[in-house]
């Protein structure tokens, strides 16, 4: 890192002075109670919100910044009242929110062509709609038109104030874009920026980036061979872009200070079997791991020709505690795509949602995160219910096949008559929206909706240790185990004990229980095949848990691994939080074993290293080899955590002292200190490993 961008880190992450230009926040529902009065549709809501808040934005311009845009204004208005809304989720299904949020819009429909030729498209539409009578498809055009005048607007007035300022990199960069295509790569991650700051304040969060290394590369090429950059010069430019994914990012929606979405895809393969790797892919390696920042989220699409060397690269970020690169593997995720439904040129374009859901860039409206199946509570339920009538393990299990199906139907379900919020900017940015007039909150050509799959570890362990010591050792009473455990183990410490910690655990790759995985995902996956949802799309299901790990777990009684009631279920794909594994190795070992084709949502092994894993090159070499070898043996995702208990033991008590230490929670990495303490508790209670 050069003193440039030094500085700029520090006068942005460290010092925050942009801060001071932040406006007081405005009432949130100042724009709703007028629309509620004037009875102004949704689409009409959308498009005055977002031309509100860019008119209220003050172009604030930093001195020799050549990337500009920082928000002012720290309040997105609502769209609805209180009561709109209530009548709202009355009638339908709604999604978190209820924006359009967590897909891939395809940047380069506008930044490859510029407002210009995107308006003369647009006109030609409106002409022939018109010609057909369709009122209302023009009616829709125009408000594209309206949107993308409001941008230009705002655009211009950052250009004047950089003139005024006398920052002509980014004067000079508004003075072209957006009306026109990028001149360089300064101005192209100008127009991005512009593109994804407009994007947050019309309240689309969760803006995943995409292949950014593929559709900039051509820029940065373009200024090498024009000797306008050269690889130190091209780093620099990729730092400073970065360092503006962190400006507002604790204005941006999430579950927390850190999960904002802004996930970045890096390399991969393409149809003709070629590694899309390219030098922008290392310079966004390199740059993250100078700056180590949150943002943006590195995602590696990885496959059996992946080097050693990029492995390498990887696990020197994962060294500074980041908490990324979080690994995919082609070679399986893509014929799981294929297998799904999605055709082959759209599979070998996959990127990851704000976590780990695999998604399809400009062209999908799948909503990966919709709900999640508890297997810690399918279990539980049918040993609670069914244990002391079933003669054999076998009875068993099909009670448990009974409760999978019951979970599926309930959320299948539950999901439909799903209404999202219009989103005009973003349709300007995918597949057939202005071709059909169609906003992108109506569908796309995927409609998928993503089910998470929560405490697999924990419904395999409880399944080995019923088997074991009910059904072939008979060493405990079917009667006094579901005693026990409706009794939170009370007086059966002895039985708790060896159940938590002498039964087979998955982690230590045995058959036993690993195999009991396999059978639950397989189970998980025919419980939703041939199913619908209401917008045409399929149900999919996956290993990951998101925020599911503590919410499901505050529901569930004790389980038969020895979890008492209340603790938390293991964080996404990964063993339970106090498995005895026998090392990382048996750990990969178990976990690559399902085939995970079928349950391709996504959802990644999560491992915690202990940081001392990290401290010479021989040690790093290790690691490295430790994730591609996970990846040969056929595994899907993986994403790991440089810890520390002692450490974080010590942030809890003295804040102050670790502002940045970083963390991966559960698909996303945030500060900390700046976590609720539930999640700072499960990060310290998992699992330290060493290589």
């Amino acid at each position: 890192m050069n003193p440039r961008i030094e500085e700029m880190r520090d006068f942005f992450i460290v010092k925050k002075g942009h801060h001071a230009r932040r406006q007081p926040p405005v009432d949130p529902y100042c724009l709703a109670v007028d629309f509620q009065k004037n009875n102004t549709s949704d689409i009409q809501r959308a498009v005055q919100r977002l031309l509100f808040v860019l008119q209220q934005e003050q172009p604030v311009i930093f001195a020799g910044e050549r990337i500009a845009l920082t928000r002012t204004v720290p309040v997105i208005p609502e769209l609805f009242t209180e009561d709109e809304m209530d009548a709202l989720k009355a009638k339908y299904w709604i999604h978190e929110k209820g924006d359009v949020c967590n897909i891939n819009v395809d940047y380069a429909r506008l930044i490859n062509c510029g407002f210009t030729k995107k308006k003369e498209e647009i006109r030609q539409r409106i002409a022939a709609f018109s010609a057909q009578g369709d009122n209302s498809s023009v009616e829709y055009l125009q408000v594209l038109l309206q949107v993308m005048a409001g941008i230009e607007d705002s655009a211009e007035r950052y250009r004047r104030e950089a003139e005024a300022q006398g920052n002509q990199t980014v004067a000079q960069s508004f003075s072209n874009i957006p009306a026109n295509p990028p001149r360089n790569l300064t101005e192209a991650m100008q127009f991005f920026r512009l593109l994804h700051f407009c994007m947050w304040c019309g309240r689309n969060y969760h803006n995943t980036v995409g292949r950014l290394d593929q559709y900039l590369f051509p820029y940065l090429k373009q200024d090498l061979d024009n000797g306008v950059l050269d690889e130190t010069s091209a780093l620099e430019l990729v730092e400073e872009f970065f360092l503006t994914f962190n400006r507002d990012s604790d204005l941006y929606c999430g579950m927390q200070q850190g999960d904002n979405g802004q996930s970045l895809v890096l390399g991969g393969r393409d149809q003709n079997g070629r590694d899309c790797y390219n030098l922008l892919s290392e310079l966004c390696l390199k740059a993250s791991l100078e700056l180590r920042l949150i943002d943006p989220k590195i995602n590696l699409r990885v496959h059996s020709k992946t080097p050693l060397s990029t492995y390498i690269l990887g696990t020197e970020l994962t060294k500074q505690g980041l908490g990324f690169p979080q690994y995919s593997n082609d070679d399986v995720v893509i014929p799981g795509l294929i297998r799904l439904g999605y055709r082959e040129e759209d599979a070998y374009n996959y990127v990851v949602a704000a976590c780990w859901e695999f998604i399809i860039p400009g062209c999908a409206m799948d909503v990966p995160n919709i709900g999640a199946l508890s297997f810690a509570e399918v279990v539980d339920d049918a040993v609670l219910n069914t244990l002391p009538q079933c003669e054999n393990f076998d009875q068993l299990l099909q009670a448990v096949k009974q409760e999978i199906y019951r979970q599926a139907d309930a959320l299948c379900s539950q999901t439909k008559n799903l209404y999202i919020f219009p989103a005009p900017l973003l349709s300007l940015m995918m597949e057939g929206c202005v071709e059909q007039a169609r906003d992108v909150s109506l569908g796309q050509r995927y409609n998928n909706y993503g089910l998470h799959g929560t405490g697999l570890a924990t419904a395999a362990d409880s399944l080995a240790a019923v088997k074991k010591y009910v059904f072939d050792e008979k060493e405990v009473d079917a009667a006094t185990l579901v005693q026990a455990l409706r009794n939170d183990f009370e007086g059966q410490q002895e039985l708790c004990n060896k159940l938590r910690f002498e039964a087979p655990k998955m982690g230590n790759n045995d058959d036993a229980v690993d195999n009991l995985a396999c059978w639950l995902l397989e189970q998980f996956a025919q419980s939703l095949q041939g199913r619908h949802n209401d917008r045409g799309g399929i149900y999919r299901p996956g290993t990951g848990s998101a925020m599911y790990y503590l919410w499901h777990a505050k529901d569930i009684p004790a389980t038969p691994d020895g979890r008492r009631k209340g603790e938390a279920l293991p964080a996404n794909y990964s063993p339970s939080l106090f498995s005895r594994c026998k090392g990382p190795v048996s750990i990969l070992r178990s976990f690559a074993k399902p085939d995970l084709s079928k349950t391709i949502n996504g959802g990644p092994l999560t491992l915690e290293l202990h940081d001392t894993v990290f401290r010479t090159p021989d040690s790093i070499r290790k690691v490295a080899m430790l994730v591609k070898s996970f990846m040969d043996m056929g595994g899907h995702q993986l994403q790991l955590n440089a810890v520390n208990k002692e450490t974080m033991l010590d942030a809890q008590r003295h804040p102050e002292n670790y502002r940045n230490l970083i963390v991966r929670v559960w698909g996303w990495s945030g500060y900390f200190v700046e976590l609720d303490k539930e999640y700072q508790d499960h990060i310290i209670q998992r699992m330290e490993l060493s290589v």
